[in-house]
């Protein structure tokens, strides 16, 4: 019978640890440990689901940051087809919950097919602009453009505008990182804050519920307009603004101590475990709990575009560069949804808030830094 040495041991060990990022590993298991506290006040009745999220996360991240970039470029065109092939079949065949029609049937399993696409779109368009290194043109970023807007228009129908805006996000900052000119870019936020200041300046004419918005369902429309004043529904649509913001508010700069909140145990915070978690961390922990929340963000954005930055080619630094973007996405639309400066549209606080799908395709993205990162160190 052969004998394991601890040489053996040491091995494979090493073998094991040898793709991870030591850096981003330990800001991931420190936000991960931040969530089991909150999730124990918040929902404690779900912590057995969410610990499995958490081990299956985790073992998709190691698997991919075990995989060289250049396989991960393989599967860039496939996945994006089967992305937009299973979107269209939502459309015609979806599964219709809540008025929303997210969910395809495979009699197999049930799958939400825009969750692909916060992966597959920054791949596919990664892929795009290095097949087209060295001589980019403007019908270059004006395919690239096609080739976001469709999946984006496909999830925006569905409709899920959280999903959609962060297709969008995780497809621009990739087409921004390969080039884009300053010249498109100003003149679109130019026109964005024209129309940011519009819709507040003539809130009660355009709010009015004959107005028809073009392009937004009316209850998307009614998001925006509850979000500029709460008070037209507060049993409605703005309840969820309206009990965030006071739960914020209330925790000061310490908080009211861990499972103290009276807005998350009295049941008047709405999904406190999901989408307004962070309300939960700063009715407990105050000021000081969102900070440290806050200051792991940005060593986690930090770090990611340090890999990016250092990136062996061009695939790896756009790939890298857009995924480590999402994180700060999904924690801006988050927390400004949370603090009532953003309309709520569904987009989780990224690794804290409970979901396996959401906290798999973050971890998956961690995953890929580390493959570029590994694949640096290795040349």
């Amino acid at each position: 019978m052969p004998t394991i040495s601890l040489t053996d041991i040491r091995l494979f060990l090493l073998r094991i640890v040898r793709p991870l990022d030591p850096f981003l590993l330990i800001i991931t298991l420190a936000i991960m440990a931040c969530t089991y506290l909150v999730m124990l006040s918040a929902s404690p009745e779900r912590m057995g689901a969410h610990l499995t999220n958490v081990v299956v996360a985790l073992t998709v991240m190691w698997i991919v940051a075990a995989q060289p970039p250049q396989r991960l470029n393989n599967f860039a065109l496939p996945l994006y087809v089967l992305g937009v092939l299973l979107l269209i079949g939502v459309a015609l065949f979806g599964d219709v919950s809540k008025g929303a029609r997210r969910w395809l049937d495979l009699k197999v399993m049930r799958i939400q097919p825009s969750e692909l696409m916060k992966i597959a779109m920054p791949l596919m368009l990664a892929w795009y602009f290095q097949k087209r290194e060295g001589s980019l043109k403007v019908r270059d970023f004006l395919v690239a453009m096609l080739l976001l807007v469709v999946p984006v228009g496909l999830i925006a129908k569905q409709p899920d505008l959280g999903t959609a805006i962060l297709v969008l996000g995780a497809g621009f900052f990739v087409i921004f990182f390969a080039g884009l000119s300053w010249k498109l870019i100003i003149p679109t936020g130019l026109i964005g804050i024209i129309g940011i200041v519009a819709v507040i300046a003539y809130q009660s004419e355009i709010c009015a519920p004959q107005v028809k918005w073009p392009g937004l369902h009316d209850y998307q429309k009614h998001r925006i307009c509850t979000l500029l004043d709460p008070s037209t529904d507060p049993l409605g649509k703005g309840f969820h603004t309206i009990q965030s913001t006071i739960a914020v508010g209330s925790g000061g700069f310490l908080g009211k101590g861990w499972r103290n909140g009276t807005q998350t145990h009295l049941d008047f915070l709405p999904e406190r475990h999901t989408d307004f978690i962070l309300a939960v961390i700063s009715e407990e922990f105050g000021l000081a709990g969102v900070l440290i929340i806050s200051i792991l963000y940005c060593l986690l954005i930090a770090r990611g575009l340090m890999i990016a930055n250092n990136a062996s080619n061009l695939f790896a630094r756009l790939l890298a560069g857009s995924v480590t973007m999402i994180f700060f996405t999904y924690a801006f639309v988050n927390m400004g949804m949370v603090s009532g400066i953003l309309p709520v549209v569904g987009v989780p606080l990224p690794m804290v808030s409970y979901g396996g799908t959401a906290l798999v395709t973050l971890c998956l993205g961690i995953g890929i830094l580390m493959s570029i990162r590994q694949s640096r160190r290795r040349r």
